[in-house]
């Protein structure tokens, strides 16, 4: 029998089915084993079609938990995004418009609070509560940049260390400290509302683009020394550093274990922080271009950023901690970890050489 014949038979089979119906709304008895096949459906219709005001409120409550059923898995596909695109960039710096480790800061806030959307403090009627990931990367990110921050305040942002922090840059750092999961809302905590973290992200982005504004108003200041650059890369090397030892102590424990729940959110977390670095890293190779020239610093921050830039793209399907020295189930923390320490390698050489 042709196909075209098979689907004129299963047309006619259906359509035979819903022009014979009984009275009370249910379909007529197949011969057979068919009959026995169709019970089960036959009496959920025939429960659903029964007259009276019961048949809606049934309709309605079958429709919202399909909607219930659906919402959470299709939300969370439209919602999760692990935006690491490296060919991100803030709008267009001329020469004397600020610093361009700033404008990458204040953009990355943006792109995540305004755009995509901050995930982290998700209460549970939003699909994102469900997803882990997105949330982890976006945390990650926004610890790079409060680190950041704090060097704007003590370092970069003040001509030297006894004198007075700018106020905006000190507000912003405070701002972006702010732990990433607290919503308006929490009543174990208090009945009363309190700030969002998306609310102090957006100040700290407020205070961020104020400040670069003075400074492209020659009204605040950045001094381009290389000292202020060393004690940077030092303090991120630092912190880099707390990252591989939570790496090396979820691989001395767990290393080897088929189910891992805390291996991904390890994995996006130390990815976002090294996303955020390799950005604000990128901004700082611009604003001190000319101390990397005068120390011939150009090969060495070439292959830094290459190093960020491998560690900060590893995007595996499923994230796995298998043995270390396993056959087939490969384990992600120890390759990003690897990056990772060779990230911070070259930040403590081009730390050295500019000591010297």
């Amino acid at each position: 029998m042709s196909l075209s014949a098979r689907l004129t038979e299963w047309r006619e089979k259906i359509r035979h089915r819903w022009m014979y119906r009984r009275g009370d709304g249910s379909a007529a008895p197949a011969a057979g084993g068919g009959a026995a096949a169709g019970a089960g459906g036959a009496s959920f219709f025939a429960w659903v079609n029964e007259p009276g005001i019961g048949r809606l409120v049934k309709r309605i409550g079958l429709a919202i938990l399909l909607i219930i059923l659906l919402y959470y898995p299709i939300g969370m596909m439209i919602v999760h995004k692990v935006d690491d695109d490296l060919d991100f960039a803030p709008p267009a710096l001329g020469a004397e418009s600020g610093s361009h480790a700033v404008a990458y800061a204040a953009a990355l806030i943006d792109r995540e609070v305004n755009r995509n959307g901050w995930t982290a403090n998700d209460p549970f009627f939003m699909p994102g509560v469900a997803l882990d990931n997105m949330p982890n990367f976006q945390q990650g990110m926004m610890s790079a940049l409060a680190r950041f921050g704090f060097e704007l305040t003590d370092q970069l942002g003040r001509a030297r260390g006894s004198s007075e922090a700018d106020p905006d840059l000190q507000r912003a750092a405070g701002l972006l400290q702010y732990p990433g999961n607290v919503w308006i809302w929490n009543p174990s905590v208090s009945l009363a509302p309190r700030a969002s973290s998306e609310s102090q992200y957006r100040d700290a982005r407020t205070r961020l683009l104020a400040y670069n504004a003075r400074l492209a108003a020659g009204n605040a200041v950045f001094d381009v020394r290389a000292d202020n650059l060393l004690a940077t890369l030092e303090r991120f090397a630092s912190d880099l550093g707390s990252s591989s030892a939570l790496i090396d102590r979820h691989l001395a424990e767990k290393a080897g274990s088929f189910f891992d729940g805390e291996a991904d959110d390890i994995f996006y977390f130390t990815k976002g922080k090294l996303y955020g670095y390799h950005m604000v890293l990128r901004g700082l190779g611009t604003d001190f271009d000319r101390v990397i020239a005068e120390r011939n610093l150009q090969k060495p921050w070439a292959e830094m950023m290459e190093s960020f830039h491998r560690a900060a793209t590893l995007d595996p399907w499923v994230v796995t901690n298998g043995a270390l020295d396993a056959q087939f189930q490969p384990n992600h923390l120890a390759a990003q970890g690897f990056y990772l320490l060779r990230a911070r390698t070259q930040l403590r050489e081009i730390a050295n050489i500019l000591l010297k």
